[in-house]
């Protein structure tokens, strides 16, 4: 629902209360959800209508929305329980158990039993928690003030708790104004016109003689004669005392039309303070066609129209104010922004005064217009890659210095990289600079959890700032002086929860921020102050992306949300221009052309449908939707523009380019490889560079020719500046990329700039040089940097943790994280758990695990263990198997026996099910429903059992021997299978009936123990599914089973006992019998290092130790845990000062070949 239209409810609710329609004041009230009336409530509940509150309640939450909406629910059952009881009503205090708090049991069985429990009480007062409950009006009373605090805590509640400040009769007033904006419309108006509809507008009849403009009377308004225009005075005891000037704005009010057709026609005529309206044009020409002087015309809008037909210089080309500095383009979408929309427009003429760091590069008789391409000019040809060492998150190139570039990752790095070195010369990783100064709700979630993802990165129009956007609260902008010289410029708070996206703009000539959140909000700060300039809210869902743009001197802003709404605003504080439906509803984002005349958007709705399109933004529609984007893809798919001419989107694990006149894809590329399935893509500034974001948690830069003769230059200007004189810098060499007019301007760069290093021409014309003698790297000594696995073999290449333990050591035989990533617990044979909590400190600020601070062994005050029933099983010969639920209360846990469910905070047994035999083998908790388990069995079944009702729903059968693995899907709907039979099922969710059968291609001549494991992890793209058994690591694609990669290992080194993918599934973790850990890039299966067992275990000749578990990190990439067979458990990571486990080898060194190996080869991956 648009802005307007929302304020149109608040009307008519002040129009309903006033006329005394209470009721159906607070059902409009419930059914809108826009202002929760707090003194109705509290009405209904002292009066004891539960029934009634409820209902009201629900009009603004669930019960299962979030915790606080809980509580409500809870509240107001369990006092209408309360009250049923102290009535001695059994029968209804029977009914609202069952009816009403069932729902919670499986929140917190334990409170319902105690529940349940009164009702053998004579008086529920005997219960010592109850023992102060007064009279039904004193516990109303109490429960009442409970229910306000967790009302206004609730985030679902956030402004709609305060009505609007409304003057009274606001409708009347609105509509009496209209009326007289329509008598002055007749042809001949009455002195006296008699109003007695609303359904039509209002026309005076034919003239019987002349009659002089007359006052509006309107018996239904009571409004009392409106003398002659000129003068009005008010009308009648709601009307206005002031001149209407500009009643027709308010015409959405009186008739239900289509609110955008209006604006269009209003603001597309309007010209201020005139006294009567523009004829309607026979085009809607856009709502902002005819700007007035003033800097922020407040301009209503209808279509997306952002340039009025009849203006062919807007159309053409906007605006450039003047410069003479051609580094310094002014930034329209000429730099377009990644994935979503043009960097901001406008750079003031003052910034061409900053200094710049490197000369920009251009190239002979190549303008940033020109319009004869083809698809030769695409940047295709990967020529280096770049580790990050987690997922890439965001990418941009530098305005200026087109061979820097900046990048963001998911666990809250950034960096900027130089690409002609390869080197990485500047990184912060996430930190709030001044935690004191954040707000508590941002505090207590860095106290939870400490790590955050980048969003967005972006540098500003001149290339000194660059932003970040965290999905914490957090806005950093870092101001950008060379290699390694990084500064701390502000630290912003712009949003509650996630801040989704950043771009820089320019309202009135100063540098802002524009920022956009999870709290549906847009922001504008000043870039330079930090103080916030303009909040514009709404959108009805988390704002998704932001695009600033201009036309003319008009400046605003789109916005996109992840409902699929796209609405414009420009800087001031009236509200949205444009409310338009993305297509498929999808979250999008929008760009610019280069030269700004041309909108395209890019989305991918929750059915996984995406659409690329440009806009017609005269008429606010689709002009044009291109072809090729997959049915079904993973992630938003994201998308780039450049030259005018080209779109670049990453889907279907490449890069798809169109010519931007033709729907038809133009032509793709899959840059040799290793792409994520929705991988990142960010043109430079020329279109000559592109940088793609790998699986591998890498980069690869992709050039044209162009692009690599960019990347030479740039390497051939290395050498010392110093050395050059004044005048070399001044007159400079005419290189073969800059037209000859562009000398002067070079120089008046370089003169305003500290320590420049000169320019070397591609023609080598070095005349006007002194003694230059640039630096020319030795090919032969980059072809000597071979590759190597990186093996660590001592206690001091890495960070090892032997985790304390004073319980009886037994081999762990299962080993998990907490989703938290605070504690790790692990199940030894002897069917006891045990929990390690790290202690949150001065060294561990996060509380996150870690290898660097021993944890506790942590155990409730009343001493008890959780403990599994064994009933007859001999423990060495039991399988075990636990499942955690995803809030980490509640842990299900069988050993050969009886399933057990415990309560991790109290380690309390909360209840025991499914004796064998035959025996649990396996445990998962349905991903949508913790009270849904897949049960593997002993006899090869799988069980699909209903915690709440105790029940088995269904009974799946297709392997012949012991489960021993399971996997949910959420995004294919299926669940995956693996047993001791060496198979693979696929069970679909809805019908749970059997897709895909396949065995495991065992490697021939392999002896192998037919009762191994078989397990199962998806990817976290939920689509690729690892298969792991004591001979090789095997990557499948669901739900077909294909299988698409294999590693093999070495028998040298004793069978495979486990493997797990890293949090961010880059990497593979594969520990074996010979106590040794292999780190495998995940993306192709090929090792990059090899951890021995003399690295984290002390030597003991006289026991032998290895891995039977291994469990990674649920947010640290680099850290996982082993469970050893002598009871104990390490923690491992990687030396600070690496930061990662080795690096992926080189393609360009054969280690990329994808030429399956012979059977005889070990430890390598083989294509399928």
């Amino acid at each position: 629902m648009s802005s307007l239209s929302r304020e149109l409810v608040f009307l008519i609710l002040q129009f309903l209360d006033e006329e005394k329609f209470k009721e159906t004041v607070h059902r409009l009230e419930q059914e809108s959800g826009f202002f929760f009336n707090m003194r109705h409530f509290e009405d209904l509940v002292t009066g004891g209508e539960w029934d009634d509150a409820e209902k009201y309640l629900s009009g603004f939450t669930k019960v299962d929305d979030n915790r606080y909406s809980m509580k409500i629910f809870f509240e107001i059952r369990k006092q209408k329980y309360l009250e049923a009881l102290d009535r001695r009503d059994r029968a209804k205090a029977v009914e609202i158990l069952v009816k009403d708090l069932k729902v919670f049991s499986a929140f917190n069985e334990e409170l319902f039993k105690e529940i349940t429990l009164l009702l053998t009480l004579d008086n529920f007062r005997e219960n010592e928690q109850l023992s102060k409950y007064g009279d039904t009006k004193s516990a109303r009373s109490i429960m009442l003030a409970e229910l306000k605090k967790l009302i206004e805590a609730n985030p679902l509640f956030r402004d709609k708790l305060q009505f609007p400040t409304l003057k009274n009769s606001r409708l009347r007033t609105l509509i009496n104004q209209s009326l007289n904006w329509q008598h002055q419309l007749c042809k001949n108006p009455r002195p006296n016109p008699d109003i007695k509809t609303l359904f039509v507008d209002h026309a005076c009849g034919p003239p019987n003689g002349t009659r002089a403009p007359s006052p509006v009377t309107n018996p239904l308004m009571n409004a009392a004669p409106v003398p002659k225009a000129g003068g009005f005075p008010p009308l009648g005891a709601h009307g206005v005392s002031e001149v209407i000037r500009f009643s027709f704005i308010y015409w959405p009010v009186i008739v239900d039309v289509n609110l955008t057709f209006l604006f269009s026609y209003v603001f597309s005529t309007w010209k201020p303070f005139q006294a009567a309206p523009a004829p309607l044009p026979t085009s809607l020409a856009g709502w902002m066609a005819n700007p007035s002087s003033v800097p922020h015309p407040a301009a209503s809008a209808g279509p997306m129209g952002l340039g009025a037909p009849n203006n062919p210089a807007i159309v053409k080309r906007p605006r450039t104010p003047p410069s003479n500095n051609a580094a310094l383009d002014y930034q329209t979408a000429d730099s377009e922004h990644v994935l979503k929309r043009p960097r901001p427009f406008g750079a003031p003429e003052e910034l061409n005064n900053l200094s710049v760091n490197i000369l920009p590069v251009a190239y002979n008789n190549q303008t940033h217009g020109q319009s004869s391409y083809s698809s030769d000019d695409l940047p295709r040809n990967v020529v280096m890659n770049l580790s990050q060492g987690s997922a890439v998150k965001s990418l941009d190139f530098h305005p200026l210095q087109q061979n820097l570039l900046l990048v963001g990752t998911n666990m809250g790095d950034v960096m900027v990289w130089e690409l002609v070195s390869r080197e990485r010369i500047a990184f912060r990783n996430f930190k709030v600079w001044e935690l004191s100064a954040c707000s508590m709700p941002l505090q207590a979630s860095l106290t939870n959890d400490y790590s955050a993802s980048v969003n967005r990165v972006m540098w500003s129009p001149d290339g000194t700032l660059f932003g970040v956007a965290y999905s914490k609260h957090i806005v950093h902008l870092y101001s950008y002086h060379g290699p390694n010289d990084l500064r701390n410029h502000l630290e912003i708070e712009a949003h509650v929860g996630s801040v989704n996206d950043l771009a820089f703009s320019y309202p009135n000539k100063q540098l802002s921020v524009v920022t956009c959140g999870e709290d549906r909000l847009i922001k504008v700060w000043d870039a330079v102050t930090g103080a916030k300039q303009y909040t514009f809210e709404g959108h009805e869902s988390p704002v998704y992306s932001v695009c600033p743009h201009h036309k003319e001197n008009i400046q605003f802003i789109f916005s996109t949300a992840t409902d699929g709404k796209i609405k414009a605003w420009l800087y001031d504080n009236i509200g949205s221009r444009v409310d338009y439906d993305a297509p498929g509803h999808s979250s999008t984002m929008m760009a610019y052309s280069a030269d700004g005349t041309r909108l395209f958007s890019c989305g991918t709705n929750k059915e996984g449908e995406s659409f690329l399109v440009e806009w017609n933004e005269s008429e606010g529609t689709v002009k044009r939707t291109y072809l090729g984007l997959g049915k079904r893809s993973v992630g938003i798919v994201q998308f780039d523009t450049t030259r005018n001419r080209f779109l670049a989107a990453g889907d279907e694990f490449a890069v798809k380019f169109w010519d931007m006149d033709n729907v038809s894809l133009l032509t793709t590329t899959d840059a040799d490889g290793g792409l994520p399935a929705s991988p990142c893509v960010r043109f430079n500034k020329e279109g000559t560079l592109m940088a793609v974001s790998t699986s591998d948690n890498g980069v690869k830069i992709l050039a044209n020719a162009d692009g690599l003769r960019l990347l030479r230059a740039v390497e051939n200007r290395a050498f010392d500046a110093s050395r050059v004189t004044s005048a070399a810098i001044v007159k400079g060499p005419t290189m073969g990329m800059f037209p000859a007019g562009n000398a002067s301007i070079a120089a008046s760069i370089a003169d305003r700039t500290t320590a420049v290093p000169a320019m070397v021409g591609m023609n080598a014309d070095n005349r006007n040089l002194v003694d230059v003698k640039p630096k020319i790297p030795d090919e032969s000594a980059d072809k000597s940097k071979i590759w190597k696995l990186t093996e660590i073999n001592e206690l001091s290449q890495c960070r090892s943790l032997r985790l304390p333990d004073s319980i009886s050591a037994m081999r762990i035989s299962r080993l998990i994280y907490t989703n938290s990533g605070f504690a790790i617990l692990a199940l030894a044979s002897n069917a006891v758990h045990k929990l390690w909590k790290w202690p949150r400190n001065d060294r561990n600020s996060s509380g996150k695990a870690t290898a660097s601070i021993a944890p506790q062994l942590w155990q409730p005050s009343s001493g008890i263990l959780m403990t599994n029933d064994l009933s007859d099983t001999n423990p060495e010969d039991a399988v075990s198997c636990f499942a955690l639920s995803k809030n980490d209360s509640y842990v299900m846990s069988a050993s050969g026996g009886k399933i057990s469910l415990f309560n991790m905070m109290t380690f309390k047994t909360m209840t025991t099910f499914m004796p064998p035999p035959p025996a649990a083998t396996f445990l998962a908790f349905h991903p949508q429903d913790n009270n849904i388990i897949a049960i593997g069995m002993e006899d090869s079944s799988i069980q699909i059992y209903n915690v709440r009702v105790d029940e088995v729903k269904t009974k799946l059968k297709g392997h012949q021997k012991r489960i021993t693995g399971l996997a949910f899907s959420n995004v294919q709907n299926v669940l995956v299978s693996s047993g001791a039979d060496s198979q693979l099922c696929v069970w679909s969710m809805d019908g749970w009936e059997k897709l895909a059968c396949r065995s495991l291609q065992i490697p021939p001549g392999r002896a192998v123990n037919p009762l191994a494991d078989t397990r199962v992890q998806f990817h976290q793209d939920q689509i690729h599914l690892l298969a792991v058994h004591e001979t090789q690591i095997a990557i499948y694609e669901t739900p077909r089973l294909e299988c698409l990669k294999q590693w093999v290992a070495a028998e040298s080194r004793g069978p495979i006992t486990h493997a797990t993918y890293s949090c961010d599934s880059q990497s593979i973790y594969v520990s074996f019998e010979d106590g040794s850990i292999s780190i495998l890039t995940a993306s192709n299966l090929r090792l990059r290092c090899r951890i021995s067992p003399s690295a984290y275990l002390p030597p003991n000749p006289s026991m032998r130790v290895y891995p039977l578990c291994i469990a990674a990190h649920p947010s640290e990439a680099n850290q996982f845990a082993l469970g050893l067979t002598d009871g104990g458990v390490c923690v491992l990571e990687p030396l600070e000062s690496d930061g990662q486990w080795g690096t992926p080898p080189p393609a360009e060194n054969g280690a990329g070949s994808s030429n399956p190996p012979s059977s005889a080869a070990t430890d390598q991956p083989q294509q399928r």
